[in-house]
């Protein structure tokens, strides 16, 4: 992997976490294959739950993580799909289902990449959103990431890695960070690997491999139960390829923890020859008739990925360029979006609004896209303190199906919150959380209602119920205790004190000083 910032902050706090650790005993495994399911793994799906939350608590609160609204709707819509595919194929079993949180993050950072975590949290570069210009392209990625949580592999390499001494596991550590910078890093590469340490970080970086194409292999099941072209795989690995990453940066074969891309490539497009027809799918720019979506997304990566006005600046001149009008409408909504957020970046609201309205009609043909639109639109609404237009568009038939989504109903919380109907807010998010209720986004619309209704000890405890779902049980433990004291000081709002509220405070507050305990008594 190409690891940089919100990445390399994962590595580093895993290999604090296992060398604090310390050596395991180990089952007996073979060295000459890949062990099966449990076989030398001692790392528990409980322990390596709790391993994914303590290293997820930093990444919440990393500058890079980003809780954009529409791109995790974008990006839900492609794994929901895939989960269920791998419950139905026996690949996320029902004993998995509540040790994994099934959790993606969004990362600003603008390389190609995604990497899982223990316990079912899976991270998700910017850069990896914006190369992939169809839902199976980066389907396939999340596929693949999905598959190293079922199979345990987070868990097998540990086991495999308490083989070593903790230095020889730094020794690989810097191994393969050196050789992910490419063919300008081998030498120091090649200094990390030297001497004792050789033969046992080749043996790491070999059953990495073995890995790499085992996610490989059960992602490609499982990208195509869930109803997604296999192309996307061979299409995706074409962009990895392009990208540069470790698996192509120019070093050395043996230092890669990942197989070859163009083996990838290969293995994937002969499984789509036996397993079923080729679907050769187009990276150019699509036709009215096709899914202007994921390139909409693509855009909207790349512009929240790229947060200099100078990069910025490109999107305004092509949406300038008087060749724009002579491309195919779904390249002119593409750059009109992307110009769309692009001047929202720079508050440029003159700009945004012009480029939003050619983006408008441009969209009115394809619903899915004209849906992409309109909450770009509110967006850009509510930025300028048009309520009453955010609510509008937002109040459109929905392109698919009768269930509003969660974009749609929490960008319509934050319109009605700003149009002083925050006890309507309250009432439809509490229905929304009674079904889901670690939506850490209802969660902070909440607080902001309450503490616009006048009610701070709702408004405190639904700030602690965010720090819960960021897995810091100390700061969420905080919250309950101030709105503790808050509820003994009368700040209820003008409704008066509401006793079933309290209650529910006291017993959070009591669960979550248990879990705080327990967290430190860990550490």
């Amino acid at each position: 992997m190409l690891l940089r910032r919100f990445t390399q902050r994962v590595l580093s706090l895993l290999l604090l976490i296992t060398l604090a650790a310390g050596p395991v005993p180990l089952g007996a495994q073979s060295s000459a294959a890949l062990p099966g399911l449990g076989d030398g793994t001692t790392l528990s799906p409980v322990a390596e739950r709790r391993l994914g939350d303590s290293i997820v608590r930093h990444l919440y609160r990393d500058p890079d993580y980003l809780p954009d609204l529409i791109l995790m709707d974008y990006v839900q819509s492609l794994w929901q799909p895939l989960l269920q595919a791998a419950r139905q194929r026996g690949e996320a079993l029902p004993e998995q289902e509540d040790a994994n949180a099934w959790e993606i993050l969004l990362s600003r950072d603008r390389t190609v990449n995604a990497f899982a975590l223990p316990g079912g949290y899976m991270g998700l570069h910017l850069g990896l959103v914006g190369a992939a210009q169809s839902r199976a392209e980066l389907a396939s990625v999340l596929a693949h990431e999905l598959t190293h949580v079922t199979q345990r592999h987070i868990a097998r390499n540990m086991a495999r890695q308490n083989a070593m001494g903790p230095w020889v596991m730094g020794a690989l550590v810097l191994g393969v960070l050196a050789a992910s910078k490419g063919a300008d890093n081998a030498q120091g590469a090649n200094a990390a690997i030297v001497g004792s340490q050789a033969l046992a970080v080749q043996s790491q970086l070999n059953y990495s491999r073995d890995m790499e194409r085992e996610a490989d292999r059960i992602g490609f099941a499982v990208l195509q139960e869930a109803g997604f072209s296999p192309q996307g795989f061979v299409d995706m690995f074409a962009v990895l390829q392009q990208s540069g990453r470790l698996t192509e940066g120019g070093g050395f074969p043996y230092l890669r923890s990942h197989p070859l891309t163009t083996e990838r490539m290969a293995d994937m497009q002969s499984r789509i020859g036996v397993d079923a027809p080729v679907q050769h799918t187009s990276r150019q720019t699509p036709d009215p008739a096709e899914d202007w979506v994921p390139r909409l997304m693509s855009a909207r990566a790349k512009v929240l990925a790229q947060p200099d006005p100078q990069v910025l600046a490109v999107w305004f001149a092509q949406a300038r360029d008087e060749g724009l009008a002579s491309q195919p409408l779904a390249q002119q909504a593409v750059v009109l979006y992307g110009a769309t957020l692009a001047a929202m970046q720079v508050r440029d609201w003159p700009l945004a609004l012009s480029a939003f309205g050619r983006l408008f009609e441009r969209c009115r043909g394809n619903p899915a896209a004209l849906e992409q639109a309109r909450w770009l639109g509110a967006e850009l609404a509510l930025a300028v303190g048009d309520t009453a237009r955010a609510l509008s568009l937002l109040a459109l038939p929905q392109a698919t199906g009768t269930s509003p989504s969660r974009t749609q109903v929490l960008l319509t919380a934050q319109a009605r919150i700003r149009s002083g109907a925050s006890a309507q807010v309250v009432g439809d998010l509490r229905l929304w959380l009674a079904d889901r209720p670690r939506d850490a986004g209802a969660w902070r619309l909440v607080s902001q209602a309450y503490a616009a209704l006048g009610n701070q000890v709702a408004s405190v405890r639904a700030e602690g119920e965010i720090s819960a779902l960021e897995q810091d049980p100390a700061a969420a433990l905080d919250r309950m205790r101030a709105a503790q004291d808050l509820a003994r000081a009368g700040k209820w709002g003008p409704n008066g004190p509401d006793y079933v509220e309290a209650s529910i405070v006291d017993s959070r507050a009591r669960t979550l000083a248990a879990l705080a305990r327990q967290q430190a008594l860990e550490r």
